[in-house]
């Protein structure tokens, strides 16, 4: 089918909207920003300061798909652009997203293939929510237009793109690790994936592993020719740790055509969250912090999701150790632990978030103290704002996910700390590992790494917090989330790409 080419000439796949909706005491639609806020969404908004015609597709869930066609709203803020929402029933968005994407992909991609479930996954139907994304993208599209597709949910989009545009230029990032080809080709639509993702003029990840990993997967399963390695760039610590590569591959060529590899982490807005610390409300959330620890006491701050993948676990275990131990830290030392709760209906994370409450319910009933409680745990989502006041108040930043695609809360810990001290212990199975050199790597996969990291960590003198921390703010003051966004969109964009 030949669909019309439409007007805009940049446009944004993602499946969360650039604004939330909500009503106002009027019952009027108003759209605001996401009371969660991250540092990509209000990043790609702003892309659209420099662009006169631009298009976002989301998605939008309804009652029923009869008489919804995909909707289209005027935005006009931070300059007009188009919001395309797709509609999905609320069986779609279940199979596609919460079973298919998090039950099917998410585990491969974080390298826990006995968590895999390829049972109660529709295909056909994530093969459909991707061609309604792409056949919106087609319609949208000006001649040569620039498309900007997001994440794993959205994998075949650029091959139904590319079928019906060839016009247009694709690009893809990966937000999620990408894992070794023997655990990726687990999935049975290990072929379709891969050839999609090579209809795209650019395929970017966070760091070369994933990069390197993508590549040997695409060369091993579709027959994709890789060209001459290069150096990764001097923002990559290259050798030392788990995640480290020293060289990666720049480009694949297949069926014809050269795609562009790119490495470039997520970044952060260091000046906002410096900008946030001075900011009323915050020091007023600093200093209930401060309160409720008790003037003295070493705070530590965890800060995570409810996820197999987060280490949250290995992490309790090894602060109930760290008591056992260490009879001294008694009354002395506070770990707070953030850990949001999951969308309700999974079972998996349900099972997880109960793990993590019993745990942590248990190692206080050992160790409370009249005036002290060991642990403070939260599952809700806590405000931005009041993120930073953590941020500025923890001694200690502990974050050990067993897997992580990057992890912004070690760089945003970083960002706040600037020119101060604080001490970030850090898993070297984050993506964040080979950019922030300064943090104390650990295993969380072994009890003694643990134990050593956070032994480290609490008798680190300030000369030496100073130093790290100092190192670790320049490297995220250095690549900013602006500096990935205008990489990423450079690179599409240059004509050089595919010569």
């Amino acid at each position: 089918m030949l669909l019309e080419e439409g007007k805009s000439k940049f446009i944004i796949l993602y499946h969360r909207t650039p604004y939330e909706e909500g009503k106002d005491k009027a019952g009027r639609k108003i759209w605001c920003d996401h009371k969660s806020p991250n540092g990509i969404i209000p990043t790609l908004r702003n892309l659209f300061h420099s662009r006169d015609e631009s298009t976002w597709i989301a998605w939008r869930q309804v009652a029923k798909l009869e008489g919804h066609l995909d909707e289209r709203i005027e935005m006009k803020e931070p300059s007009p652009f188009t919001l395309r929402r797709i509609p999905l029933k609320k069986s779609e968005v279940n199979s596609f997203y919460h079973v298919t994407s998090k039950e099917s992909f998410w585990p491969i991609l974080h390298t826990f293939p006995t968590y895999f479930d390829v049972n109660n996954a529709d295909w056909k139907i994530f093969e459909e929510v991707n061609r309604r994304f792409a056949i919106a993208a087609c319609i949208e599209a000006a001649n040569n237009a620039t498309v900007w597709v997001h994440d794993y949910n959205l994998w075949l989009a650029p091959a139904f793109i590319r079928t019906e545009r060839p016009d247009l230029k694709i690009a893809f990032f990966h937000h999620t690790p990408f894992p070794g080809n023997d655990v990726f080709a687990i999935l049975p639509w290990r072929r379709q994936i891969i050839e999609s993702l090579l209809c795209c003029d650019l395929v970017g990840f966070h760091i070369p592993r994933y990069t390197e990993n993508f590549a040997r997967a695409a060369n091993c399963l579709v027959g994709a020719k890789k060209g001459p390695k290069k150096n990764v760039d001097k923002k990559f610590i290259a050798v030392g740790s788990a995640l480290t590569e020293p060289e990666e591959t720049p480009w694949l060529s297949h069926a014809g055509k050269k795609v562009k590899l790119l490495s470039s982490p997520v970044g952060t807005s260091p000046e906002l969250i410096q900008s946030l610390i001075n900011k009323p409300s915050v020091k007023t959330y600093s200093h209930e912090i401060r309160e409720g620890t008790k003037k003295g006491r070493k705070l530590i701050l965890s800060a995570s999701r409810v996820d197999y993948t987060k280490g949250n676990e290995e992490l309790l275990l090894a602060f109930e150790r760290l008591l056992e131990r260490r009879k001294d830290l008694h009354g002395e030392i506070v770990l707070m632990i953030s850990c949001v709760a999951a969308a309700s209906g999974m079972k998996i994370y349900e099972e997880t978030q109960r793990s993590i409450e019993e745990m942590a319910g248990r190692i206080n009933g050992r160790f409370s103290l009249i005036d002290w409680v060991p642990i403070r745990i939260s599952t809700r989502r806590i405000p931005y704002e009041e993120m930073v006041a953590w941020f500025t108040e923890a001694d200690i930043c502990w974050i050990t996910p067993l897997r992580d695609g990057l992890n912004l809360v070690a760089k945003e810990y970083a960002a706040a700390r600037k020119n101060r001290g604080g001490v970030l212990v850090l898993s070297e199975f984050t993506g964040a590992s080979v950019l922030l050199n300064g943090a104390v790597l650990t295993n969380p996969y072994s009890h003694r790494r643990m134990d050593e990291a956070i032994e480290e960590a609490i008798s680190m003198d300030e000369k030496e917090q100073f130093i790290r921390m100092q190192s670790m703010t320049s490297a995220v003051e250095a690549y900013t989330v602006k500096d990935w966004a205008q990489d990423q969109i450079n690179f599409v964009e240059d004509k050089s790409t595919n010569k």
